[in-house]
C-alpha cells in the first residue's frame, strides 16, 4: 500500500551487521618457559663456578710461563711444555712394594736420580735437595723430596738412614729406561747429572743445571711457588 512504512522482512535480514566470534589465541606453557629459564640460568651459573676455580691455576701458568716480565732470566731450564707424569711410571720402594705413580701428585717434588751406590757427587744432590726445601721457609711443607734410584742394588744402611730422618726423603725404583719416558737431561749429561722440579699436578716443568748453584735455584723455585700460591696448599 502506498506511503506504507513497512519494508520486506528479508532486506531487514540482509542490513543486520554479521555476528563474529572471537577464539583465544593458543598461550605458551608459561610454567615450562620458567622451567627453561631456570635450567639455562643453572649452566651458566655452573660455567662461571668452573671459571672460578680454574682462574687461579691459569694465571699462574700464564704468569710464568707467558707473560715473561722483560730482563727475567731463570736459572734453571723451564720446560716447556711441561711433561706430564706418566700414569703407568712402575715405581717400587726399597722393600719392593708398588707405588703407583699417581701417588706423587697434589706437593711440588724435588727429585734427584741416582743409583744406590750414591757416590760423591750424588750425595752432594741428596743434601743440596735437602737444604732447598728448607730454604724455602714457610712454603718448605709444600714440597716432597723425591729420590729415584735407577738401579736393584742396596742402598748403603747409612744413606738409607739419613734419608728416613725427618723431613723424610721419598726413595724410589724405577728403571733408567722408564724414567726417560718422563724426565730427560741436557744435551751430554745423564739422568743423575740434575735436580728437577715437578709441580703438584705431576708435571716436570724444571731442571737445574749439572753444577748447582742453589742460591739461584731457590730463586726460581721461589718464583713458581708465589705463582702457585693461590690454588696450591700443602698436603696432598
Amino acid at each position: 500500500m502506498s506511503g506504507s512504512n513497512s519494508s520486506n522482512p528479508g532486506e531487514r535480514a540482509t542490513a543486520e551487521p554479521l555476528q563474529l566470534s572471537v577464539h583465544s589465541m593458543p598461550r605458551l606453557d608459561l610454567a615450562d618457559e620458567a622451567a627453561a629459564r631456570r635450567t639455562a640460568s643453572g649452566r651458566l651459573k655452573l660455567l662461571l663456578v668452573l671459571l672460578a676455580c680454574a682462574a687461579p691455576v691459569v694465571a699462574s701458568y700464564l704468569t710464568y710461563y707467558v707473560i715473561r716480565p722483560e730482563g727475567r732470566s731463570n736459572y734453571a731450564a723451564l720446560i716447556d711444555p711441561a711433561r706430564e707424569m706418566p700414569a703407568a711410571l712402575p715405581l717400587l720402594d726399597l722393600d719392593g712394594n708398588v707405588v703407583p705413580a699417581g701417588s706423587l701428585r697434589g706437593q711440588w717434588l724435588l727429585v734427584a736420580v741416582g743409583t744406590a751406590d750414591c757416590q760423591s757427587d750424588c750425595e752432594k744432590r741428596l743434601f743440596a735437595q735437602r737444604q732447598l726445601r728448607e730454604m724455602t721457609g714457610r712454603d718448605r711443607d709444600r714440597i716432597d723430596k723425591v729420590w729415584f734410584v735407577i738401579d736393584s742394588a742396596p742402598v748403603k744402611p747409612e744413606l738409607r738412614a739419613a734419608l728416613a730422618a725427618s723431613p723424610a726423603t721419598l726413595v724410589l725404583r724405577v728403571s733408567p729406561a722408564d724414567l726417560a719416558t718422563w724426565l730427560a737431561p741436557a744435551a751430554g749429561e745423564s739422568l743423575e747429572s740434575h735436580l728437577y722440579l715437578v709441580d703438584p699436578m705431576g708435571r716436570w716443568m724444571m731442571r737445574a743445571p749439572p753444577q748447582l748453584d742453589a742460591a739461584k735455584f731457590k730463586r726460581d723455585i721461589d718464583r713458581v711457588l708465589r705463582a702457585s700460591s693461590s690454588w696450591d696448599t700443602p698436603g696432598r
